[in-house]
């Protein structure tokens, strides 16, 4: 079923990145909904959450979950500042940036990479991922306790986006006053 609609979707003569909407669950057992419509009343009962809602809203916002509630087919979301889906994208994609290794940033540089490079980021209307909960890991746990962890992830970023400006030129002028402006 999702085969097909994606094959619908003629991804090798066009560059786009599906977005998976992200869900999570704050139980450690939990039935996985066999349907959307399942999906959706567990989340009107609130034994689902849009996900990363209670901590980062601002990483999913964009998904437009109000509109994916509706959809039947694939639609366009704009790109904002610290947006970072799960996407499903062809292998010959930009690569992750090495830089980001271990907590912050991996995601939000890899979706800046594909904007910049004109990628459509296609929201998918019938599929869905739920985040388990998980003890947190090593990494965030030193973003969260490091100042010196913080300070050299925001030099990367600076440097990311002075790779960015010298790749896209003023293209990659968004970027920047974006995070200016947080």
């Amino acid at each position: 079923h999702h085969r097909n609609s994606i094959q619908q979707l003629e991804l090798p003569q066009r560059k786009a990145a599906l977005i998976v909407p992200a869900f999570e669950t704050l139980h450690y057992r939990l039935t996985f909904p066999k349907s959307k419509a399942e999906l959706l009343s567990m989340l009107d009962m609130g034994s689902l959450y849009t996900f990363r809602y209670h901590v980062w809203p601002k990483g999913h916002a964009p998904t437009d979950y109000a509109k994916w509630r509706t959809a039947t087919v694939p639609y366009r979301v704009a790109w904002q500042p610290d947006f970072e889906p799960y996407v499903v994208v062809r292998r010959d994609c930009p690569k992750y940036d090495q830089r980001f290794v271990g907590f912050g940033w991996n995601k939000v540089s890899h979706i800046m990479e594909l904007d910049a490079q004109e990628y459509e980021l296609l929201v998918l209307p019938n599929a869905f991922m739920i985040h388990m909960p998980h003890a947190p890991s090593f990494d965030i746990s030193k973003f969260r306790l490091s100042a010196g962890y913080r300070g050299c992830l925001q030099t990367l970023r600076e440097e990311f986006h002075q790779d960015l400006s010298r790749r896209y030129g003023a293209a990659a002028l968004k970027y920047l006053t974006a995070e200016r402006s947080l």
